[in-house]
């Protein structure tokens, strides 16, 4: 089955850490969990917090223990084909759970959403151009309004361009 996930972080540095993490399957169905940091995660920047609206005490209050977060995260995950629109950065965050929990931090893989948009574009066998064609209309008909900032409202947006290809 196919996933659509997103990260939000603690900020856009190496040393960030995932603080939520939402997912979309292909049916709709959706979930999401905000994460507890585990110890040693202290990087923060406010300037994240303002565009996220996530902050520390919300985190300590309703957060799940970053453990439990990446058990869920590894049964749901293994044995699908798991997107993301910024795999790079989103895969940094995956890697930075897993570690936490003390598994490897190559796990799970993270394929760029572009990869599930052209796939499906091109299922009858549609030219590149046609493909190409078709992926763009998609994301005007969903709007290219800024992201969300929160893991599940994100990973519905690039679950929505699929669904519209």
């Amino acid at each position: 089955m196919l996933l659509f996930v997103d990260f939000e972080a603690s900020s856009l540095s190496k040393q960030s850490y995932p603080i939520e993490v939402g997912w979309v399957w292909e049916d709709g169905r959706e979930e999401g969990h905000l994460i507890r940091p585990a110890p040693g995660w202290v990087e923060w920047d406010d300037s994240a917090q303002a565009i996220h609206g996530i902050s520390r005490g919300l985190l300590a209050r309703d957060g799940e223990p970053h453990d439990r977060v990446c058990d869920r995260v590894i049964a749901v995950f293994e044995g699908n084909d798991v997107y993301a629109s910024a795999p790079s950065w989103d895969g940094h965050w995956l890697s930075m759970l897993l570690r936490a929990a003390g598994q490897p931090r190559h796990l799970l893989r993270l394929r760029s959403s572009e990869e599930a948009f052209m796939a499906k574009a091109r299922q009858d066998g549609a030219s590149e151009t046609l493909a190409t064609a078709r992926v763009a209309a998609a994301r005007a008909l969903v709007g290219q309004a800024p992201a969300s900032h929160r893991a599940i409202a994100d990973a519905r947006r690039e679950w929505e361009t699929w669904r519209a290809v």
